[in-house]
């Protein structure tokens, strides 16, 4: 009897060994990637080269009348360009074959406007033969941008133009090997030269293109490729509404397959949407796209490339970074450096993943299965995951470290082929014996990357709080990263508040107001500090962890800006010009030039000079250049005290500050004469006055 039991139970318990075995995958939720969608996902980074006619002039787009015979770079070279992305970290490069000039990279048949009438080697030349040849040796894969809009040729906004551009695309799909990614611009559609015509063209975007045959042909051509646009029909991916690199903190990788594409969808996805489409950030290292000699200081500094990573690969959105190739055609050595840092900050910040060594446990594991168990979503391999059972949508993952760890980065990764769930979650830490959370935050995606200050704890909790169905997390990943420790920003609003921030979370700052040198040893910020009147505020940006500090700034202000009044205006943007905030600006449109600024000081001061900042947002319009500053009692009697010219002003826009002798008043007033764009438009980001006491 004893026996016949012992086999009975053995039966029923491999019954349920094999049934727990078998427990089913959770079915896909809404739409999936399709597989060229993932290959692209998981290349993560990947650069752009900006390289053209424009080049030689200096501007921003070329027109289409730039002659051909400027292209003759006498150091181009492709391999400097491969070399330089595969060591930066990245696994593609999109090459801009064909900008809005026209001009085409490749001996092409359709126009006479490309390199093989072009001096360099001879007419003999091939820019995408050799770049793809550079990334084959480099172990890249190749993309292709072509612009849709040619203000060259006679054609464009003609239906034949259309042939002559599929013609061209048919060229670079099928003469340099497989392509992974082909970019068409959004921009179309405008002013051009257009073969002479020097007109303006218009088209509708979302039709012109007949888009739908036209991603037949390049599917056909290119069975692999994923398709970059952001009108007309939808593509594969999707434009984030800015090129100043991140995407919305809500990053859902949805659209409609159809209609209107708003900004808020661009930026943050659409919940509900019917389509994947994810999300590609693409910026560039510099302000603009194409080389200007103007920005060889303004390459993007380590934290702020840092904080791009965070807010596009690190919210579920690939990175597109673009390198301006000088006219001799090579990337600037400046550039080289700055990605090359970056690469080895990246690296260093996810060196080690704490999670890896420690044990894993869940509220609720799918079918109480192995297979989908929580040590799965920490043991590296993307194709394994944690799973609840269906109807399952809040859970929790806790990983116990055994022992106190300190970190301060937090890797989530959905398994998107089933599609992305989460909507919201938060991080919880095991500290002195008790839970405190510690970050919080919505999407997630094919990855989600938080950051926070540094945190000492024997246990971490990550906590699903909504999820369209069972969550299926295929990698979490818990690291300690240096601290890129920038010098701070210090800034003061009207109200006379100082802050300090940087572009890193964690660091500590420290600051004086004596004059003194800050120390760790001096007042530590913890929020707005109330100040009035002049002062010297000096601050360092302090990681506590290693001991090591920024590089000091230093701002000087003068008398607090409190119950200062823009006089004649009701427009309330106008408080931007006061706010202290350098990234907002207010333009003056409803007048011609001559135009004036009146600003009440409410009170009489001793006036030495004033300072002025420019709008400071790329290609911003109303920079003054000429100006004259009156100063009066009463305004009603005005005296000029100041004329002349802030030089140089459109490639430095930086605080522009003008001394006179001293003058008592109450009023100022700026008098805009003339701006860059030479328009009737005058901007202001802020204006300040310097007192002599």
């Amino acid at each position: 009897m004893i026996k016949g039991l012992i086999i009975f139970a053995i039966v029923c318990s491999g019954f349920i060994l094999d049934n727990t075995a078998q427990t089913k995958a959770p079915a896909p939720y809404g739409p999936v990637p399709t597989e060229n969608q993932m290959r692209w996902q998981e290349m993560e980074y990947y650069g752009f080269i900006h390289f053209s006619l424009n080049t030689y002039t200096d501007q921003s787009w070329g027109y289409g009348n730039e002659e051909v015979k400027l292209f003759n770079p006498e150091k181009l070279d492709c391999r400097q360009w491969a070399r330089i992305c595969k060591e930066a970290g990245m696994k593609g490069v999109i090459l801009v074959a064909k900008h809005h000039c026209g001009f085409c990279f490749w001996p092409t048949e359709t126009t006479e406007y490309s390199v093989k009438n072009a001096p360099w080697k001879g007419g003999k030349g091939d820019v995408v033969r050799e770049m793809a040849d550079a990334c084959k040796e480099y172990g890249l894969k190749l993309g292709i941008y072509i612009s849709p809009w040619d203000r060259n040729s006679p054609a464009y906004g003609k239906p034949e133009y259309i042939q002559i551009f599929r013609k061209q695309i048919k060229e670079v799909l099928t003469n340099y090997g497989e392509i992974f990614e082909i970019w068409f611009d959004g921009a179309n559609g405008g002013d051009g030269y257009y073969g002479g015509a020097n007109e303006t063209r218009k088209i509708d975007r979302t039709t012109y293109y007949d888009w739908k045959n036209t991603y037949a042909m390049i599917r056909k051509l290119q069975p692999n490729i994923v398709i970059w646009n952001d009108g007309g029909d939808r593509g594969d991916l999707r434009w984030v509404g800015t090129e100043e690199g991140y995407v919305g903190e809500t990053n859902w990788s949805l659209l409609n397959a159809t209609g209107d594409v708003e900004w808020a969808m661009l930026h943050h996805g659409l919940e509900n949407g019917n389509a994947w489409v994810p999300a590609e950030v693409n910026t560039s290292i510099r302000p603009e796209w194409f080389y200007h000699p103007s920005e060889d200081a303004k390459v993007k500094n380590l934290p702020k490339l840092m904080n791009t990573y965070y807010n596009s690969i690190g919210r579920n959105g690939s990175l597109l970074l673009n390198f301006p190739v000088m006219p001799n055609g090579l990337i600037h050595e400046k550039d080289e450096k700055a990605a090359l840092d970056f690469a080895a900050a990246v690296k260093g910040s996810f060196a080690v993943n704490l999670a890896e060594k420690a044990k894993a446990s869940a509220s609720n594991v799918r079918g109480n299965s192995k297979d989908f168990s929580a040590s799965n979503a920490i043991d590296g391999n993307k194709d394994t995951y944690w799973a609840t059972d269906d109807n399952v949508n809040t859970a929790s993952l806790t990983i116990d470290f055994g022992k106190p760890v300190l970190f301060n980065r937090f890797m989530v990764q959905e398994y998107i082929r089933l599609g992305q769930r989460v909507k919201a979650f938060t991080l919880e830490a095991f500290v002195d014996g008790s839970w405190k959370e510690i970050a919080k935050a919505t999407t997630i995606g094919y990855k989600r990357i938080l950051r926070f200050s540094s945190v000492n704890a024997t246990k971490i909790r990550f906590n699903i709080t909504d999820s369209k169905s069972c969550p299926v997390i295929s990698n979490v990943g818990v690291y300690n990263a240096p601290l890129i420790l920038d010098a701070p920003v210090i800034l003061r609003n009207q109200d006379g508040e100082v802050s300090i921030s940087s572009d890193d979370i964690g660091p500590h700052y420290y600051y004086t107001l004596d004059g003194s040198e800050p120390t760790p040893n001096s007042l530590r910020f913890t929020g707005p500090v109330k100040t009035n009147g002049k002062l010297v505020v000096k601050a360092i940006a302090f990681d506590p962890t290693s001991a090591k500090s920024s590089l000091m700034t230093q701002e000087k202000f003068d008398i607090c800006r409190k119950d200062w009044k823009i006089l004649g205006f009701s427009d309330e943007n106008t408080r931007f010009i006061l706010d202290g905030n350098p990234s907002t600006a207010w333009h003056q449109r409803d007048k011609k030039l001559p135009s004036d600024l009146i600003v009440d000081l409410g009170n009489t001061y001793e006036i030495a000079g004033f300072k002025y900042l420019p709008d400071q947002a790329r290609w911003s319009a109303g920079v003054i250049t000429n100006y004259e500053f009156y100063v009066s009692p009463d305004n009603v009697e005005w005296k000029k005290v100041d004329q002349g010219e802030f030089s140089n002003i459109n490639n430095n826009p930086v605080w522009q500050i003008k001394q006179f002798a001293p003058e008592k008043a109450r009023f100022v007033k700026l008098r805009a004469l003339k701006t860059t764009w030479g328009d009737d438009i005058a901007g202001y980001a802020e204006v300040d006055i310097i007192t002599s006491k």
